[in-house]
């Protein structure tokens, strides 16, 4: 089953690059003819003045390292002079290298001189961002797997790397070029084109333009941009923080009035009328996520929320819905009553879209769980405990990823007033002394003790001698004691903290590391 979901994801993940690599290469292709065009007269200034400054060719054809390892030959105007000395020196520019003319410097100055390489773009051979293309000399240097995994996606005119490292040329001295670029500054551009090939996407190659843009202006360029501001900028931002839930929210807060309409018009007549509704909707959505961003509800990852996140979510959705109430007022637009009662099922729509992972995840772990078929395929487990320990215990086990490996069957517990009563959905059976039944009964596989108290009450090896061939006994680590051990001990005040720390939670630590190391605990086991 995990197999399965291993590649189901990369399958997926496999349909969703190839619809980004097209969608790109679509955008590449219409973005670089435009700019062809419109450039077209600024392309022919160029080349008359690179035709009056010195002899020579106006482009300059220099072979490059492309996709898949592919060589093509990127087109620059060129910079430098007709020269032989010119093609046999480095392969990378310093600012004071006598090869370039004095009209050179001013072109890689202000980075004109890489216009010509939306040629290359409309060719297919390169992309408007992606990894600069190297010399192949250099290429061939690098580590097989970096190698690989760099030429994987086209090369392009920026890149994160080409923004970090724009004043490249000023870092360079003439004197050791290629020591000082190979040494210093290749290894990390590489890794910054790791980087940006493992996290690529529409909305960080717009961050990228955005920045390749702004770097520009003179009183802009001296800036160094932090590397988190670099791969998560201001359009990856909008996007993954706000535009992506304000477009969850908008149709939910729609589905919400429509809903609230049709139950409204079963008492009374309504009009809305489908422009109002919409209004109605956008304005409310977005009131909501404007009041979420200030108060930093999308600033919480969803897919990984707490419990208590939803008490970050409710505040946001009472400040919204105060201030529509007023503006409702004001405007007449919808009933008071339907407004309100609107914004009451919107506000349930928001909490199910956020937590939909969870409730799908508890409903298929339920799913699992009641299968009857499926339950002699799986381990049978009995939870000595009912804590903190037994509770993450059942957590871990009902887990979809678990949840076809084991079944707990139920908890045992000592205490009187837990005996009948669901934790966490499993049902305490009886206490230790109804362990050779509840084990007959349920043919139970592994037995995990998970209570520091019962193992301190009860003689553990009354327990564990119901391990036998069929029949495993694991001890689970006092998680929370050990916690409480920790919280006690203060690097200046250690020496005191051993005597006020209880020795139950020592001993909880000691014990149950020593029976982990003697016991089969399979919850350790991969799969």
């Amino acid at each position: 089953m995990e197999l399965m979901k291993v590649n189901n994801h990369a399958f997926q993940d496999k349909i969703s690059q190839q619809l980004n690599d097209l969608i790109k290469r679509t955008v590449d292709a219409v973005i670089s003819a435009i700019v062809l065009v419109l450039l077209a007269p600024v392309f022919g200034l160029v080349v008359l003045a690179i035709r009056r400054d010195t002899p020579g060719p106006a482009f300059y054809r220099g072979p490059r390292m492309g996709r898949y390892g592919k060589t093509f030959h990127m087109l620059k105007f060129r910079t430098m002079y007709e020269r032989p000395e010119s093609y046999q020196g480095p392969r990378v520019t310093a600012q004071d290298d006598p090869r370039v003319t004095r009209l050179g410097h001013w072109l890689r100055e202000t980075k004109l001189n890489e216009l010509p390489q939306f040629w290359n773009v409309l060719k297919g051979e390169m992309s408007l961002v992606g990894p600069r293309p190297e010399d192949p000399d250099i290429a061939k240097t690098w580590p097989r797997e970096i190698f690989e995994e760099v030429l994987s996606v086209r090369p392009g005119i920026t890149s994160p790397a080409s923004v970090q490292y724009r004043n490249e040329e000023t870092l360079l001295s003439a004197g050791s070029v290629m020591q000082k670029y190979l040494a210093d500054l290749a290894p990390d551009k590489m890794r910054l084109d790791q980087l940006y090939v493992r996290y690529r996407s529409f909305w960080l190659d717009l961050d990228v333009l955005l920045w390749t843009a702004l770097l520009l202006l003179p009183k802009i360029r001296a800036y160094t941009l932090p590397e988190q501001v670099l791969f998560v900028g201001p359009a990856t931002r909008l996007f993954r923080r706000y535009m992506s839930w304000f477009s969850i929210d908008l149709l939910v807060t729609f589905i919400a009035i429509g809903v609230t309409g049709l139950i409204w018009r079963v008492d009374a007549p309504l009009n809305i009328g489908w422009s109002r509704a919409i209004a109605g909707a956008i304005g409310f959505s977005l009131l909501f996520s404007i009041t979420g961003a200030l108060m930093g509800v999308n600033r919480i990852a969803w897919l990984q929320a707490s419990d208590r996140d939803i008490f970050d979510l409710i505040p946001a959705w009472m400040v919204a819905t105060l201030i529509g109430y007023m503006a409702n007022l004001a405007a007449g637009v919808f009933p008071s009553g339907l407004f309100l009662m609107a914004s009451g099922l919107a506000l349930i729509g928001y909490i199910v879209v956020r937590y939909r992972s969870r409730l799908f995840t508890g409903f298929l772990s339920r799913a699992l769980r009641n299968r009857g078929a499926a339950r002699a395929a799986r381990e049978r487990v009995l939870i000595v405990g009912s804590g903190p320990t037994a509770q993450l215990a059942t957590w871990l086990l009902d887990h979809p990823v678990n949840t076809n490996r084991f079944w707990v069957v139920g908890m045992i517990d000592n205490d009187l007033y837990k005996q009948g009563i669901r934790i966490f959905g499993v049902q305490v059976l009886g206490n230790c002394k109804d362990l050779p039944h509840l084990i007959a009964k349920y043919d139970i596989g592994v037995i995990i003790l998970a209570d520091q108290g019962i193992a301190e009450t009860e003689d553990v090896t009354n327990i564990a001698r119901y391990q036998t061939a069929s029949t495993r006994f694991a001890v689970l680590p006092d998680i929370f004691a050990t916690l409480n051990g920790l919280a006690l001990v203060s690097p200046i005040y250690q020496e005191d903290a051993q005597e006020v720390q209880p020795e139950a939670s020592k001993l909880a630590c000691t014990y149950c590391l020593a029976r982990m190391a003697q016991l089969d605990f399979p919850l350790a086991e991969k799969n």
